[in-house]
């Protein structure tokens, strides 16, 4: 458990996909997804984070176009996925973690997939987690990156513990909820202000959220600062309704759940990848996890923080196409 060297590795050509559609999951949501490299070849599902970021689009060329058959979806209520949960009379209430597991499923069988290979950062590893722990007779593999199990202490640490290294931002961020609030459910005051029937205290809210955000990435020069306040303004929208919706609620996993069950991940082989400076998900989680998973191997990249760097993207594509698949 270490930080490895890995060979210089590069991505793969972008390539388009072949297949694409909205599937119907039920509750009148239809999730996008598509399908790009070889029709024939290994099934493997990118798991986007947020939750409520929408899948993006250049994972695909993390993986062999001639190898894989790789997939992607956009959650509920993001990316293409319908209804938007930037349109404000959008409810949530079907927008849970149990049901981003059955539309997984779902999915999974609309493709004729048997097993498939899972690979998913921060929010993703919570939901690949989720999944494969209900599901692992449906798991060849898994690469997760920056782990997350998205418990109540890790959700307290990125809205209020990391707060000590960053007080003047992480001021401006609690200020931003009504005062009697303060002290208590910062996430929960936000929830609120993001479903305001007032647009400017909506938008305003948005905004502020999405600077904290950027404000625990920002030392993250060898990767991708600023990323969370760059989205257009409804993808912005639609990420911090979703975020304050699912960790309001502590993504309706019990407290350590994802760690309690790891046994059921026993058989299925995986790659953790965590940058040491990551203030957003600190290393903890992806070591204990390591240390209940003797399945799993856990890569420790010390140049990176949450939002990755080049050692950290040699180390995914290792992970991704450099083990035997014979």
């Amino acid at each position: 458990m270490s930080s490895p060297n890995f060979a210089a590795a590069q991505p793969f050509p972008n390539i388009e996909p072949y297949g694409h559609g909205l599937l119907d999951v039920g509750d009148e949501q239809r999730i996008y997804w598509e399908t790009s490299g070889n029709p024939l070849g290994i099934p493997a599902l990118v798991v986007h984070g947020g939750p409520g970021n929408g899948g993006r689009r250049g994972a695909r060329s993390l993986f062999d176009p001639a190898v894989y058959r790789i997939v992607l979806f956009d959650q509920r209520g993001c990316g293409e996925s319908l209804p938007h949960a930037a349109d404000p009379r959008v409810g949530l209430q079907h927008n849970t973690t149990e049901h981003l597991i059955a539309d997984m499923e779902r999915l999974r069988e609309h493709l004729g997939v048997d097993r498939w290979l899972l690979y998913g950062g921060s929010w993703g590893s919570t939901l690949i987690l989720a999944y494969a722990e209900r599901y692992p007779q449906r798991v060849s593999r898994i690469v997760l990156v920056g782990v997350t199990t998205t418990t109540p202490a890790e959700l307290d640490w990125l809205y209020r513990g990391v707060g000590l290294l960053l007080p003047d931002a992480w001021e401006a961020f609690r200020d931003h909820v009504p005062a009697a609030e303060r002290d208590g459910d910062l996430v929960g005051g936000y929830r609120r202000l993001v479903n305001d029937p007032d647009h400017d205290v909506r938008d305003e809210a948005v905004r502020a959220w999405c600077a904290w955000e950027d404000a625990v990435i920002a030392h993250e020069a060898r990767g991708n600062p600023g990323q969370y306040g760059k989205k257009p303004a409804l993808a912005m929208t639609a990420f911090v309704r979703i975020c304050t919706h699912y960790f309001a609620h502590h993504a309706w996993l019990e407290d350590n759940q994802l760690l309690r069950d790891a046994h059921q991940l026993a058989d299925i082989p995986a790659t953790l990848i965590h940058g040491r400076l990551d203030l957003a998900g600190p290393l903890r989680a992806a070591w204990d996890l390591a240390r209940a998973w003797p399945a799993a191997e856990l890569h420790i990249i010390d140049e990176s923080g949450h939002t990755g760097s080049p050692a950290m993207r040699e180390a995914i594509l290792t992970a991704l196409n450099g083990y035997d698949r014979t």
